[in-house]
């Protein structure tokens, strides 16, 4: 038996520099892990089942796809029983599923004892899903193309987030859908290297100028509700907000947990946690 923790992520930034011929759009982000998690676990079987705390079909389920492909691709003959416990919620930006696949992919290699190179496992997570590659990596990425391209940064020290995120999921096909149509040119980071080397030292405080998700506009149009959170956030002394990926959570950054935990308190109504970004061990 083997238990996985699947973390999920935030976008410190995020551009859309184009739609691609392949139908993709072309992206630049800093994705970045924190301390919130799915729990999967594994145990041998002879057919691949998936029991879950959610209501998504099985077929649908991004883990039962993964073990599917990695059986097929690899003619496996083993199966597995999962089981996943959802605590990062869905729709939300958040990348759980992406992060569940991939936690599938590393966990059923070696349950199923198919030694699989990184490549291998990276070409899977990449048919799987554009953030799925993410998962596969460190703790923090500059990501680009469709969000496959990968540039490991090394984090040195965390950074304290509230997460807030309101009744409603958002579909991600629907926000790039309507991307073009509801945003004008949205303002980019300025220097990226310098934006990324404050993250990987969590140098906050002077950076509220630079942080932009071009697909906020989108979100906020359809939901205001996302810039009262971001509001409310600032009125609590957060140093700076944003949306995170598609939405529809907002993180804002505090100086503490215990600062982002009292926020928490104006959010009654709201699914909220207080977490950090996840580093790089010595």
């Amino acid at each position: 038996m083997l238990t996985l923790k699947a973390p999920a992520k935030i976008n410190w930034f995020l551009h859309v520099c184009g739609k691609r011929s392949d139908g993709y759009h072309e992206i630049q982000s800093l994705i970045q892990k924190i301390s919130l998690y799915d729990v999967l676990t594994l145990v041998l079987s002879d057919n691949v089942s998936v029991k879950t705390n959610t209501e998504i079909p099985v077929e649908q389920n991004l883990v039962y796809r993964a073990a599917m492909l990695m059986k097929s691709r690899f003619r496996i003959t083993q199966g597995a029983e999962i089981d996943l416990q959802k605590h990062i919620p869905m729709g939300a930006g958040l990348g759980g599923g992406s992060s569940d696949a991939a936690s599938a992919l590393l966990g059923l290699n070696e349950l199923w004892g198919a030694e699989l190179s990184k490549e291998d496992l990276m070409q899977l997570a990449e048919e799987l899903g554009s953030d799925v590659p993410f998962f596969l990596s460190g703790p923090l990425s500059f990501v680009h193309g469709r969000g496959e391209k990968l540039e490991p940064c090394r984090a040195v020290k965390r950074a304290c987030l509230l997460l807030v995120k309101p009744s409603f999921d958002v579909s991600t096909a629907w926000v790039y859908k309507n991307f073009a149509l509801l945003t004008k040119k949205a303002e980019k980071v300025n220097n990226i290297k310098l934006f990324i080397r404050n993250i990987e030292r969590a140098e906050l405080n002077n950076m509220s100028g630079d942080v932009s998700n071009d697909l906020e506009s989108v979100t906020i149009t359809q939901f205001p509700v996302i810039a009262g959170i971001k509001e409310t956030l600032h009125a609590q002394g957060a140093l700076f907000s944003l949306m995170s990926g598609s939405g529809s959570t907002v993180f804002g950054v505090f100086d503490s947990l215990k600062r982002a935990e009292d926020a928490a308190k104006e959010f009654r109504g709201y699914w909220t946690a207080a977490v950090e970004t996840i580093v790089d061990q010595n």
